[in-house]
């Protein structure tokens, strides 16, 4: 009698087991069917709002292309070279192209992007001489952003806009006594004398900082000669501090030879090129692209987490 209840109660075990598995299996699939229904829908209103934002205008009139460089200026970025580069070529091949505008709002950044941008600027003024190429400064256009403001054929601003900037940044921190407080030893192994240049644990080696100061000086050099190419005459050199770095407001600029005039870029195409209708030609990241991307990591991280990761119930 014993072995017979103990027969139907190992049964009844198996049974709610088999039950819960299951149970637990079909409970997967319909959340992954729902996580998949939910992407599906976001995507499709990415796409719609995608297609709702963009561009009317009809490229085939005439019109003035504006190209907005906004942020940092660096690889990757939405400042970088290849964007603002590609923007500027698209503006540029187009036969309806009255003017372009390269509106500015940027501290700066890296001075090899914003040298490529400067030489781009040039070489396109060059191959299009009948399409002139302004700058319009909104709130700062300090550093890399003036350097490539000085590429343009004339430079706009607002009266309080920040300009200048003509210098040239290396950050480092040094942690030495600190690490002497704590008690920690710095243990670094190089082949080359100056690999472990500027080491932030290590005391500084001033033949280091001497060479690094003589790289910023020569890239300082470079910064101060395309300005002076770009701006000629308009410059008033004998202004001390001009190139120390210094920042400006755009009424100050105006009178140093920073900047031309004093305008926004509504007022550009309207009275300086002639074409009120503007068209942004601005290159922008590819929303549908990222999306993509990110769902199907996230399609693939779901699937590999129901079906093959362990789980404790």
């Amino acid at each position: 009698m014993s072995d017979n209840n103990t027969s139907w109660e190992r049964e009844v075990v198996t049974q709610l087991a088999e039950a819960s598995l299951k149970e637990q299996r079909r409970s997967r699939r319909w959340g992954i069917i729902f996580k998949l229904l939910t992407f599906t829908y976001i995507g499709v209103v990415l796409f719609m709002f995608n297609q709702a934002s963009m561009p009317s205008v009809d490229v085939s009139e005439k019109h003035t292309a504006l190209i907005e460089l906004s942020g940092v200026i660096a690889d990757g970025e939405k400042a970088s070279a290849d964007l603002i580069v590609t923007a500027l070529r698209n503006a540029f091949e187009n036969e309806k192209t009255a003017g372009v505008i390269l509106r500015i709002n940027s501290p700066g950044g890296s001075p090899v992007q914003s040298g490529y941008i400067n030489d781009e600027m040039r070489r396109l003024r060059k191959d299009h001489p009948d399409t002139p190429l302004y700058a319009v400064i909104s709130d700062i256009c300090a550093s890399g952003g003036y350097y490539i403001a000085s590429a343009a054929d004339k430079i706009y601003a607002d009266k309080a806009s920040i300009v200048g900037s003509i210098g040239v940044r290396m950050d480092n921190f040094g942690f030495v006594d600190v690490m002497n407080k704590i008690g920690v030893e710095r243990r670094t192994l190089t082949a080359g004398e100056n690999k472990a240049l500027l080491d932030p644990f290590l005391p500084i080696n001033e033949n280091a900082k001497a060479h690094m100061q003589n790289m910023l000086s020569e890239i300082h050099q470079q910064f101060i000669t395309s300005v002076k190419e770009g701006r000629g005459d308009r410059l008033d050199t004998s202004v001390k501090g001009l190139f120390s770095g210094l920042i400006w407001t755009g009424e100050a600029a105006v009178k140093n030879g920073l900047i031309d005039e004093l305008a926004s870029a509504g007022y550009v195409a309207r009275e300086v090129i002639g074409e009120e209708t503007i068209v942004d030609y601005t290159v922008q990241e590819d929303i549908l692209e990222r999306f993509a991307q990110r769902l199907g990591s996230t399609v693939a991280q779901i699937i590999s987490t129901q079906f093959f990761s362990p789980t404790l119930h």
